[in-house]
This record gives structure tokens, C-alpha cells and sequence, in this order.
């Protein structure tokens, strides 16, 4: 009876122990599952915290550096686009510059006028050149508008009134009392100062100015 007593109450220990063993074991793994899982919940939470600042970063990096690459074509193109213009500017002022010198470098003397009530002072030049010519053989005056006597006219005109060829407005132009004499009146542009221009013709080296009439009032203007 003792034995089987004893048997008994070791099976009952060893049962004990076992329910205990099985109940640690079980708890063990239940911490581990819930540490697992929380420690998988933090993981997942982190990308998406931090993501869409990676992906702002990213943004802002390539929004900026884009921007400035813009900028810095707008800037060349502008820089591109002003110097046409300023090469412009460049070439006009060379050509006032070189009217300038044309009408500057003749040495202008006034002399005694004609009488007319028109004219405020009259003057010449003993530096006027002929402009010189392409037509050969003999010459014949033409007021032709266009023709190349009626150009080398204005040219020697403009040489005289010491106005610049291309603004030159021709009001008037007539013949000067012989076939080689001319008078052409001008002014710059629309400016109210009025020149009247006497030319004549050298033979072989075209037409020159030899007198030069300020005149008070444009008596061409129609």
C-alpha cells in the first residue's frame, strides 16, 4: 500500500511539474508573439513616418535644382537677346559719328548772299570734294527721281548741308541756270531747318557742292 501511495504522489509531482513547465512555456510564448508583433508594428510605422519625408526631400531637390537651371537659361537668353540691341546701338552711333566727322571736318566760310529776304546766312567751302561718279561718257543732267544723276545729286547735296544721306528729304530739286548746275532744297528729315543746296558737275569726277543757303522758311513745303 505504501509503494503504490508513493508511486501515485510522484505522478501527481511529476504532473504538477509538467502543467507548470507547459504553463511557462505557454506564457514565454505569448510574450514573445505580443513583443513580435509590436516590434512588427513599430517596423511598418516607421516608413510610413519617415517616407513621405524622403520622398518631400526628393521633391524639393528636384523642384529646386530644375528652377535654377531656368533661371540661369532665362538670364542667357536675356543677356542673348540684349546684344543685337546693343550692337545696334553701337552701329547707329558709329554712323552719327562718321556724319559728324563729314560735316565737321569742311572748314565753312560765310560769304556775302544773293539778296533774297529768305535766306539767314549763306557759306561755302573750299574742302568740298565731288563725290565722285559712275557714269562714263558724256554727261546729261537728269531729275529723274531714282536715276543715278538724281542720286549722286543727293549725295553731293547731303555733302553739303551736312546732313546724313539716309535722312536726307529732298523738297525741291531744279536746275541751276546751266545744264551742269543744280539746287537742291533739304532738310533732315522732317527738321524745320531748311538748306538750299547749289551744286555743279566735274567732269570725270561728279557732282560737288559750292554754295549753301540757310533759309528762314521751308519755301518748298507744300
Amino acid at each position: 500500500m505504501g509503494s503504490r501511495f508513493n508511486q501515485r504522489d510522484q505522478k501527481r509531482k511529476i504532473n504538477k511539474i509538467y502543467n507548470i513547465a507547459i504553463t511557462i512555456v505557454s506564457i514565454l510564448i505569448v510574450v514573445v508573439a505580443i513583443t513580435i508583433f509590436l516590434s512588427d508594428g513599430d517596423t511598418k510605422a516607421d516608413p510610413t513616418t519617415t517616407e513621405p519625408k524622403k520622398i518631400a526631400d526628393k521633391d524639393k531637390g528636384k523642384v529646386d535644382k530644375p528652377a535654377g537651371k531656368v533661371e540661369e537659361k532665362d538670364s542667357e537668353k536675356d543677356t542673348d537677346e540684349d546684344l543685337p540691341a546693343k550692337e545696334e546701338e553701337e552701329v547707329e552711333t558709329a554712323e552719327d559719328d562718321a556724319a559728324s566727322d563729314t560735316a565737321g571736318d569742311a572748314e565753312l566760310v560765310e560769304v556775302e548772299g544773293s539778296g533774297d529776304g529768305n535766306v539767314a546766312s549763306t557759306y561755302t567751302s573750299e574742302d568740298w570734294k565731288p563725290v565722285g561718279t559712275e557714269q562714263s561718257g558724256e554727261h546729261t543732267t537728269s531729275f529723274q527721281k531714282g536715276s543715278a544723276d538724281w542720286n549722286e545729286m543727293s549725295k553731293a547735296i547731303a555733302l553739303g548741308a551736312g546732313i546724313d544721306e539716309g535722312s536726307l528729304r529732298m523738297w525741291w530739286l531744279q536746275n541751276g541756270g546751266s545744264p551742269n548746275k543744280a539746287i537742291g532744297t533739304v532738310s533732315d528729315g522732317d527738321n524745320p531747318k531748311t538748306y538750299r543746296v547749289h551744286i555743279e558737275w566735274v567732269d570725270g569726277s561728279g557732282w560737288k557742292p559750292v554754295k549753301v543757303e540757310e533759309l528762314k522758311v521751308n519755301d518748298k513745303r507744300k
